[in-house]
């Protein structure tokens, strides 16, 4: 949801040209999966495309590639310092530590409340922008 969030405020901004946002997981259970359908209802109630998406596991060399690896809960972020083998630039961060409330993402999965998902990746997507705005 993140990625297609990120990818609708940057467009909006018009900084389509400056960023490439792509998501990857950190397990491996969705792999080769497409966005989970009640992720995808979330989405398109907010007009956000999410079309040819297929989870991908996060791999060490996407480290180097990317200027920012963005988790959405301490599992996320203890998973992403073992693949990446540590985070030695301080690239690795939690998208709520980019609002007024740091904290993991609501996670859906456990709750089914896509809902607070969407509001809490919103604000981390909109707080990260913010930031990367003002660098």
């Amino acid at each position: 949801m993140a990625e297609f969030v990120m990818k609708d405020l940057v467009k909006k901004a018009g900084l389509e040209s400056q960023f490439h946002i792509e998501s990857a997981a950190t397990s491996t259970e969705e792999i080769g999966n497409p966005v989970y359908p009640p992720a995808r209802r979330k989405l398109a109630e907010h007009g956000i495309s999410f079309e040819g998406k297929t989870a991908r596991q996060l791999k060490n060399a996407d480290y180097d590639q990317y200027d920012l690896l963005i988790g959405m809960d301490r599992a996320n972020l203890r998973n992403m310092h073992r693949i990446c083998g540590g985070d030695f630039a301080g690239k690795i961060h939690l998208l709520m530590d980019y609002t007024d409330h740091p904290r993991d993402v609501a996670d859906p999965w456990y709750t089914d409340d896509f809902e607070a998902t969407w509001r809490d990746v919103l604000a981390g997507c909109q707080g990260l922008l913010e930031q990367l705005k003002r660098a």
